[in-house]
């Protein structure tokens, strides 16, 4: 088992103070020789990004994303600045000289909390299909959207869920950075609510989990440590086919009203 990193961390928001709590861990799986995850778990971002392109070009465009959005100063983390370092990023793969193959890239998705303005409030970004989900008041609700052509498909009715999971083009995504230059991740914005525990995962797990799978394991493991491991060893015991990174947050905001906007989830 890989070591599971652990942080807690006190925030002063102008409405107020919220603790963060999380653990992250990657892991290569059980069929893979290497591992194209890389993994960022530092306040105020908290990104998987799930890398392509072969053996050593995977490795390189996901570490060259984390590297990028690593080097950001907390407070300026903003979608402006998250494209830039994206951008900066397409370019240390192109230039890398292992990454020779057109199709080197990698996902990234994750969140990261925004204090600007006067209530705080987390933004989710995704480009591929690794995904955050978040459970809130008992249920969990996947909060990004895939880009991948299986989720084209259920869009358009033309597939439904229950097929898309053993769909042969299950790994094809449509959108990655690396491949192209211009890739903007989507946005969503969400209130920070008391309570609300935040899963970034690559397609690893969701390959191997549920989302009621996820749910399980978040409501019976009350330690983000614990919900990682106990997530990361089930997608093990399933197959592990592919790399599993898995970020676990969880939030408890000590506000003076209630901040929740009809842009909740």
């Amino acid at each position: 088992m890989p070591d599971v990193s652990t942080e807690s961390l006190a925030v002063t928001t102008p409405a107020g103070e919220v603790t963060l709590s999380w653990a992250a861990v990657t892991h290569r799986g059980r069929r893979r020789d290497s591992n194209q995850d890389a993994v960022l778990a530092a306040y105020p971002l908290f990104v998987v990004a799930d890398g392509m392109g072969g053996h050593i070009g995977g490795e390189i465009a996901s570490a060259s994303a984390i590297d990028r959005l690593s080097s950001l100063p907390g407070s300026a983390v903003t979608p402006k600045a998250i494209e830039k370092a994206l951008s900066r990023a397409v370019k240390d793969i192109a230039s890398h000289p292992q990454a020779t193959d057109d199709g080197t890239g990698t996902t990234v998705t994750g969140v990261y909390l925004d204090l600007a303005g006067s209530a705080p409030h987390w933004v989710t970004l995704n480009i591929g299909d690794s995904r955050v989900y978040l459970l809130r008041d008992g249920s969990i609700a996947q909060v990004t959207t895939d880009h991948s052509v299986v989720q084209e498909l259920v869009a358009a009715g033309r597939l439904s869920p229950e097929e898309a999971e053993n769909h042969p083009y299950g790994n094809v995504i449509t959108r990655a950075v690396g491949p192209s230059d211009g890739v903007t991740p989507d946005y969503v914005r969400l209130d920070v609510i008391d309570g609300d525990r935040f899963v970034v995962c690559s397609d690893g797990l969701t390959k191997e989990l549920t989302d009621y799978g996820i749910q399980h394991f978040l409501a019976e493991n009350a330690d983000p440590a614990a919900a990682v491991e106990a997530m990361l060893d089930a997608a093990l015991e399933n197959g592990g086919r592919d790399n599993v990174s898995i970020i676990v947050l969880d939030v408890a905001a000590d506000w003076a009203g209630d901040l929740s906007s009809p842009d909740a989830l």
